[in-house]
């Protein structure tokens, strides 16, 4: 496996913006707007959580998977946060929620609500979700810990922040609210 190359620069306020697209530009006016600190640094695609792992060590964090789930129907949906290293089930998920067979949104969904693709799934992706189409699920691990790392809704950066932050302040100005789940 190839490791990916993490930009040895950290921003800590807006970065310059001229070549990134706007919805990353979007991220970073509202956190700004909401007086939210955070760290940042640039790198190479991150897919995956395996390919994070350069970017927990630079940022010294654990990066939060993310997982965009609907029921079977595709009229209920969830973005679901766990730690990077928890194992996913989705009959666990499915029970405590009461859904029957949760699987996968289609990557259309993902676009629609929260204008974002496959690889940059992240919490961040709510200030787009203006309708609350999107149920947000945090596993309770993730709770115990000081920071967060998550895309800006690009897989090209990553951001660190406080998880206190994400659910005190971010959350709640997107306009929605978030279950606590156990896996």
């Amino acid at each position: 496996m190839e490791t990916i190359h993490v930009s040895k620069i950290h921003f800590t306020s807006k970065p310059d913006c001229s070549k990134r697209l706007a919805k990353e530009e979007r991220v970073y006016d509202f956190l700004d707007k909401l007086q939210i600190p955070y760290e940042g640094v640039d790198h190479d695609i991150a897919n995956t959580i395996e390919d994070c792992r350069e970017i927990e060590k630079e940022l010294q964090i654990g990066v939060c998977k993310n997982l965009f789930l609907c029921n079977r129907q595709k009229t209920t949906f969830f973005l679901l946060m766990m730690p990077g290293d928890k194992h996913f089930e989705t009959k666990v998920l499915s029970h405590q929620l009461g859904v029957s067979r949760l699987s996968f949104a289609e990557s259309q969904y993902m676009e629609e609500f929260l204008d974002i693709t496959p690889g940059s799934v992240s919490v961040l992706g709510l200030m787009n979700d203006v309708e609350e189409q999107v149920d947000l699920l945090i596993d309770e691990d993730l709770l115990k810990e000081e920071y967060l790392g998550c895309h800006p809704c690009i897989n090209t950066s990553s951001l660190k922040l406080r998880t206190s932050d994400i659910l005190q302040k971010f959350v709640k100005a997107t306009g929605h609210s978030y279950h606590i789940v156990t896996l």
